[in-house]
């Protein structure tokens, strides 16, 4: 038995240095598709703001992010503009881009690009991933602080859950609320920890780097500022089912 451990150890060992240089790997195929979503004001300092993150799909000018980072009301008389921002660090560069889809129901929207093609991401079929699987995302997490320098995380789908959230008093339902609560679908609860900057973020396999989700919900214990120095741990991804879905109601073809 003694002599048989030692063995053990060392394909244990063997195996976990081969999964670990997968995963370099992956990592490193995914971050030239993970791009930043903001507003970009030549008129004004800093000249951009980033709002969360986004992922390259189909052509690579197709850009997915969460429709709550898409922002809301842009100034003409400063110039602004919504822009991707590509690249990292002093390096990023602007793009500007077009809406093309929007979905607020599943908290999705879909950019296009103009210019030269960024390497895109594969998009998983759309059977949902059992609890357990191992996933990981890349992103900008509490990007206005840390700059467009791409982070990733890892973890577990730790359940599938209705998007119903229960409110703490009548007062905190809204229109929105009412029809989730009619008609819920499912997400998915992770158990890795992202932060605001992380939202549009694609969750993807960590074999094959696949994305088989977006993420687009942190639960915040208190404010924003306080996820930084005490995050819950608790993610919501959206299956990407509903961004296939999203895509044949547009008829945008990959």
């Amino acid at each position: 038995m003694s002599i048989h451990i030692p063995l053990l150890l060392v394909i244990a060992s063997l195996f976990t240095s081969y999964a670990q240089a997968d995963f370099v790997g992956v990592v490193a195929k995914i971050k030239p598709s993970v791009v930043g979503i903001g507003i970009h004001t030549p008129t004004s300092r800093p000249q951009n703001i980033l709002r969360g993150t986004g992922f390259v799909i189909g052509d690579g000018r197709y850009i997915v992010t969460n429709d709550h980072v898409l922002p809301t009301l842009l100034d003409e008389s400063l110039l602004q503009k919504m822009a991707v921002f590509i690249g990292s660090g002093k390096n990023a560069k602007v793009r500007e881009a077009e809406i093309v889809a929007t979905s607020s129901l599943y908290d999705l929207a879909i950019l296009k690009i103009s210019g030269a093609a960024l390497p895109a991401m594969t998009l998983a079929n759309e059977d949902l991933y059992a609890d357990g699987s191992y996933i990981a995302f890349t992103g900008f997490p509490i990007g206005g602080v840390l700059g467009l320098y791409p982070v990733t995380h890892r973890g577990m789908i730790a359940s599938i859950t209705p998007t119903v959230v229960p409110a703490a008093s009548a007062g905190q339902i809204n229109l929105k609320m009412l029809k989730r609560m009619r008609n819920p679908y499912l997400v998915y609860q992770l158990d890795a920890t992202a932060y605001p900057g992380n939202s549009g973020s694609a969750m993807y396999d960590m074999k094959t780097g696949k994305v088989v989700g977006i993420i687009n919900k942190v639960f915040v214990q208190a404010t924003k500022e306080a996820v930084i120095s005490n995050p819950s741990g608790i993610t919501y991804a959206i299956p990407v089912k509903y961004l296939h879905q999203v895509l044949r109601e547009n008829n945008i073809k990959l």
